[in-house]
């Protein structure tokens, strides 16, 4: 046999690379003289620089920015051959950098990125790739866009830059961006086709996670779409229902409206840059997995996509995942031919993280044998 394993990071336990390291390991056990192939995968969120890197090299670039609450953090992009820069937005604006009493998505800013940013677009990249996903934010980019010289008042004369000031916003000035006088291209990265607002929007489907009540979940989305409506009467373009566009709190939407930004799939750009489909060249399974399996992961996250080429080689998928939550089943229309749970039902959350290793490992050799029983029609 040979098999591909392209597991995704299980947020908040294991890293892409030593979650592939696990499911390989046991597919070494059950399979010895098997050719197994590991590519740990990005789909634009947390590890997208980090898989780069392990395939491209490049020189890695410390910017000393601000996290999502505005506290000092030293963090990196990646530089490339090519002239182009590679951008995690999840290095100062992810959930990850807050403890969980601090997710706010009224509070937190993507001001940190935008530094980043402006410190790729000064050393000269171009283009300039910017992976969404892992945010603490729904502040429609306001904070990053204000770093680059784009300037939101509410009616007070106060600049917003953070979720909870949207709806206040009343005017903006991008006069400092044009001073910017950046030609090159950004590309944001995403794993997700939402829209910016209404019931698939940026503030109904991510709100929550990142903090939000019932009640801020509404502010947010009314105030992403005052912002649309300010953007729409200065550009004419309504961008409120660009696919992508909801991602990472709508972080994409002035730099779309302002300075022509495009949005890609995330994991098309890894997967194109693994040169998967060569690999994917006489494969007979593809394991994949993340930290939880559900609805969003079949709009556009990255098992959606790996599942997607594999199934039109006819190669077998199967997900072993963390967690698989209600709408995973949704999975098998897009390729998935096993879904798997990695932790045992019924294990509380923290010892599920603190165990993740043992449990992807046990998991992965109970399937990996079923497998084979399977295959050789063994009882």
């Amino acid at each position: 046999m040979k098999i591909i394993i392209a597991a995704d990071s299980f947020k908040g336990s294991l890293s892409a690379a030593e979650a592939c390291s696990i499911i390989a390991g046991q597919a070494e056990r059950v399979f010895p003289q098997s050719e197994i192939v590991q590519l740990p995968i990005s789909d634009g969120g947390e590890g997208l620089v980090e898989a780069v890197f392990n395939m491209l090299g490049g020189e890695r670039k410390i910017v000393h920015t601000s996290d999502p609450l505005g506290r000092e953090v030293s963090v990196s992009y990646l530089q490339l051959a090519d002239g182009s820069a590679l951008i995690e937005m999840a290095g100062a604006g992810g959930l990850t950098l807050l403890k969980p009493e601090e997710y706010d998505p009224l509070r937190t800013s993507t001001f940190g990125v935008g530094l980043m940013i402006m410190d790729a677009i000064l050393a000269g990249a171009d283009p300039i790739y910017i992976g969404l996903g892992g945010s603490a934010t729904v502040d429609g980019g306001a904070g990053a866009a204000t770093a680059l010289g784009m300037l939101f008042w509410d009616e007070q004369g106060e600049k917003v830059t953070s979720g909870g000031g949207l709806g206040k916003i009343q005017n903006l000035d991008i006069s400092r961006l044009r001073d910017l006088k950046y030609s090159g291209k950004l590309l944001f990265l995403t794993d997700v086709n939402n829209p910016l607002c209404g019931p698939s929007g940026a503030a109904e489907v991510f709100g929550p996670q990142k903090g939000a009540t019932r009640k801020q979940v509404r502010q947010l989305d009314q105030g992403l779409q005052n912002l649309a409506e300010l953007i729409e009467r200065e550009t004419g373009s309504d961008l409120t229902e660009m696919p992508g566009i909801g991602a990472a709190g709508g972080f994409a939407l002035p730099f779309a409206a302002f300075m022509g930004a495009e949005i890609r799939s995330g994991i098309d750009f890894v997967l194109d840059l693994l040169k998967f489909d060569e690999k994917l060249v006489g494969a007979d399974l593809l394991i994949t997995g993340e930290g939880r399996t559900d609805a969003q992961s079949a709009m556009g996250k990255a098992i959606s996509a790996l599942a997607r080429r594999s199934r039109a080689v006819g190669v077998r998928v199967a997900v072993i995942s963390g967690a698989i939550g209600e709408g995973a089943e949704r999975m098998s229309a897009l390729g998935v031919d096993d879904l798997v749970q990695a932790t045992p039902f019924g294990q509380p959350l923290e010892d599920a993280l603190a165990h993740a290793a043992e449990n992807l490992e046990k998991a992965a050799f109970n399937y990996l044998a079923r497998l084979r029983r399977e295959l050789t029609k063994q009882p």
